[in-house]
């Protein structure tokens, strides 16, 4: 009977706790589309980059994954993936795109939402351009 009561305990215990992580942080911005022909290009991301959120949670921006330049933000360029999705976690998960400015990654633009997400500190990226 106590082993029940703990393992009660310790599955609310657990519960609670993910219930309590914090939001991803968002700003208001104004987001310009590319025309067709500006997002044909794309870019490879040469090194990977390991991303510490300030929500606690953590993301891996691989080597060789390629993006293509869908519009920009005032942050900065907003790359979308080309194969997958990519997402960011805090108490909820988002579908997020990478905003590049200066081989830097300096946040997030979340296209569902019409959202800026900072990346504190911001990461250097490096983008090879891919011709083709």
């Amino acid at each position: 009977m106590f082993k029940n009561r703990a393992f009660v305990a310790s599955a609310l215990a657990v519960l609670v706790l993910s219930a309590c992580a914090p939001a991803i942080p968002v700003q208001r911005t104004e987001f310009t589309s590319f025309t067709t022909a500006r997002q044909q290009q794309r870019f490879r991301i040469a090194m990977p980059v390991a991303l510490q959120l300030t929500t606690g949670y953590s993301r891996q921006l691989k080597e060789g994954s390629v993006w293509r330049p869908v519009g920009e933000v005032p942050q900065g360029l907003v790359l979308r993936p080309i194969d997958g999705i990519f997402t960011i976690e805090g108490r909820q998960v988002h579908e997020a795109y990478l905003v590049v400015k200066e081989n830097n990654l300096v946040g997030f633009y979340l296209a569902g939402e019409s959202h800026f997400s900072p990346l504190k500190p911001s990461q250097p990226i490096l983008l090879e351009k891919i011709n083709e």
